[in-house]
């Protein structure tokens, strides 16, 4: 093991676990084989009908097989949109971390569970089984110590790392509830997640009526009394001041009892009254820790999201449907086989990372690689120096760092092996048609399978996608394409009618549940009725806009609040985006409707472009007539501005919401900023927008 990079505390630490045995070991469970994940039996539109038709007779066969049970669950799902009922495996026990790790300690303890990719290349760490059980034990003890208990919540603001994967599943072996917090949020939003944690703001919600110990009762909820975190992280080069941090959140939460301090770097930091060194407090432990029996419903963890106001939501996920969805999506979208090296380059402070870093693939008894940098540091190489050092076979990004790679030369792709690669994935909005392109031909060079897969916090998974399908089935750009098994959309129009037959667009909705949907919002049942099942009674409205094709496939057009009506035209301003990404100087853009006089809306482009794009408004041209001719005439941007940067939020989306505000003249009333990655940009973009209107007196 690499260990010179890691910081004392933690090498310390691991270094103590080496030899230590299979002691950690959960005594063996009741009921269900865990045997790798099979596809149920049929052709894909067999079980695609099959889950549609008879979900207890798809699903609980699954269930049953996949998952390592204490107790058998009696019922498959009881489910209604209309009331906001939504339980899967009911009466069953189960728990997450034994299914993520003791099953295969069992079998493998000296597989590798975890590659931790550091900030400097070539400092990879591997973690096996055993050593993430033993510290993971080691870590719950010591919460359970310092008065954590089931049920309990647990704030984890740390960045990518074997630790706080380790702290994760601690929580989830000992009942507690984890709220991780993106490791680059302020002081403020940390500390308003914390405290959203401890105060419900909405009426009593129970999350099935046959498991009772699953209620959020009408008592306040047991208290946060601990947060985790390291001393410092490091990103691209830089340090980040986590413990500072901390600090000043923990002044504003009173209820806060203990900071576990865990050591990244050798540098010193404060440590006041509240803080633990958390390496120190672990050696005390011993490497094992009976866990806990779950309910198949109780919440298994609180992950936050923004919402159309700009107050973040506590989504909650509970315990055997969210594992198994993401273990099963895991497997059947990547085409994940035993062996195989996953690499999904997200942050684990985001649904992407819980789902597909950690839960997923341990699920699975995978070898996922935890990335700690960016896509850019050192150079524009690192992503596929990376993949060609650990021989990944699957790789998962999000468009935004695609995008960013396209502004460098193909070389610093194709000096790199990537003969290790079979597929490739694409999360967290629609792919633009160019990077699409640059993903299958260069990165893949052509022979990759490339999926392109929509979901959402809400959804706990992969819910279209390319994959699974019928062996050799087509895989169009810049399409999710296909519902996964269970998965049963259906497009609205605006009267709230279902629309029949293919070439049609409309709301994106779902028209039954599936085990990895979140229950609720934390404290605020109500919200989440409001937000998901008002809009069309008995339907999950996923917020988005799409496109079904004559063939039955779907595109995402993009958000709802992204659609604009142009004389009477409905267009996805993703569409408009996507148009004039395919211009090899503009790496990215946002398109936003602004009100206008004739047309009723109008669009309005930001564009950003290569250093080597030449006349701007020749480029600016040049995209108009590519609008055009792309899509129809209506569709051209009456505005077309160049900025150096767009808003963005830290986990790389294009705050669209912001720029909408500039344009209408409500930029003093921004809203809630909190995870915008720099809000100096705000100040670019206004500058060049004044400037713009003196000099075209373009309309506000």
């Amino acid at each position: 093991m690499a260990a010179s990079c890691l910081g004392r505390g933690v090498v310390r630490l691991l270094g103590g676990l080496r030899g230590v045995g299979a002691r950690g070991l959960a005594a063996p469970r009741l009921w269900g084989s865990a045997s790798a994940p099979a596809a149920p039996a049929g052709s894909y539109q067999e079980r695609i009908a099959l889950a549609a038709s008879e979900p207890a007779a798809f699903w609980g066969p699954l269930a049953r097989d996949v998952l390592v049970w204490d107790t058998p669950y009696h019922t498959v799902s009881d489910c209604d949109f209309r009331s906001g009922r939504i339980g899967w495996f009911l009466g069953g026990q189960l728990n997450v971390s034994v299914n993520c790790l003791d099953q295969h300690v069992r079998k493998s303890p000296e597989s590798v569970a975890l590659i931790w990719e550091q900030d400097e290349p070539g400092t990879e760490v591997r973690i096996t089984y055993r050593e993430l059980l033993e510290t993971t034990c080691r870590l719950a003890n010591t919460l359970k110590r310092h008065g954590v208990h089931r049920g309990d919540r647990v704030a984890i603001y740390m960045p990518v790392s074997p630790l706080a994967v380790a702290a994760m599943l601690a929580c989830a072996r000992i009942g507690a509830i984890h709220t991780v917090v993106f490791a680059g949020f302020s002081a403020g939003s940390l500390a308003a997640r914390i405290n959203d944690v401890l105060q419900p703001h909405g009426p009593d919600f129970c999350q099935h009526p046959e498991q009772p110990e699953s209620r959020f009762s009408s008592e306040p909820p047991a208290k946060c009394k601990v947060v985790i975190t390291f001393n410092q992280g490091l990103r691209g080069g830089r340090v980040v001041e986590l413990k500072k941090i901390v600090d000043e959140a923990v002044k504003l939460c009173p209820t806060v009892q203990h900071v576990l301090v865990a050591h990244r770097t050798d540098n010193k930091v404060h440590m006041g009254d509240l803080d633990i060194p958390l390496e120190q407090e672990m050696a005390k432990e011993e490497p094992v820790c009976a866990p806990e029996s779950m309910g198949s419903e109780d919440t298994l963890f609180l992950l936050y999201t923004s919402g159309s106001t700009g107050t973040p939501k506590g989504l909650v996920h509970t315990q055997a449907g969210y594992l198994l969805y993401a273990a099963l999506t895991h497997r059947f979208v990547f085409d994940y086989r035993p062996g195989d090296v996953f690499g999904c380059v997200a942050d684990i402070g985001w649904i992407t990372g819980h789902s597909y870093v950690v839960y997923g693939p341990l699920c699975n008894g995978a070898t996922s690689v935890l990335f700690e940098s960016t896509p850019v540091y050192p150079d524009a190489g690192r992503y596929w120096e990376m993949v060609q050092r650990l021989k990944i076979n699957q790789f998962y990004g999000s468009p935004t760092a695609f995008r960013l790679l396209l502004k460098f030369e193909d070389s610093w792709v194709k000096k790199y092996d990537r003969s290790s690669l079979r597929t490739l994935g694409s999360v967290g909005e629609p792919i633009n048609h160019e990077a699409w392109q640059w993903l299958h031909r260069v990165v893949g060079d052509s022979r990759c399978t490339l999926v392109d897969t929509w979901w959402q916090t809400e959804t706990g998974g992969i819910c279209i996608s390319p994959r699974p399908s019928e062996e050799g089935a087509e895989i169009l750009p810049c399409m999710a394409m296909r519902p996964l098994f269970g998965i049963v959309p259906v497009l609205m129009d605006e009267k709230g009618n279902v629309l029949k037959g293919g070439d049609v667009s409309g709301a994106l909705c779902l028209s039954q549940a599936w085990p990895g949907m979140a229950r609720t919002i934390f404290g605020d049942h109500q919200r989440f009725m409001d937000a998901y099942f008002e809009a069309y009674p008995g339907y999950y409205f996923t917020g988005d806009g799409a496109y079904r094709t004559e063939d039955g496939y779907y595109q995402i057009t993009g958000r709802m609040d992204d659609v604009i009506n142009i004389s009477g035209h409905r267009l996805g301003t993703a569409e408009i985006e996507d148009a004039m990404a395919d211009h090899p100087a503009v790496p990215e853009t946002a398109v936003i409707g602004y009100p206008h006089d004739i047309k009723g809306e109008a669009a309005f482009a930001f564009i950003v472009l290569k250093d080597d794009a030449g006349d701007a408004d020749v480029v600016v041209k040049e995209l108009r007539s590519v609008v055009a001719s792309k899509i129809a005439k209506y569709a051209v941007p009456d505005q077309v501005l160049v900025v150096k940067r767009l808003p963005k939020t830290r986990s790389g989306k294009v705050m669209r919401r912001l720029l909408r505000k500039i344009v209408t003249g409500r930029a003093q009333d921004l809203g809630d900023i909190t995870t915008m990655e720099d809000p100096t940009v705000i100040t670019e973009i206004l500058s060049a927008y004044q400037e713009y209107k003196d000099k075209s007196g373009a309309a506000q």
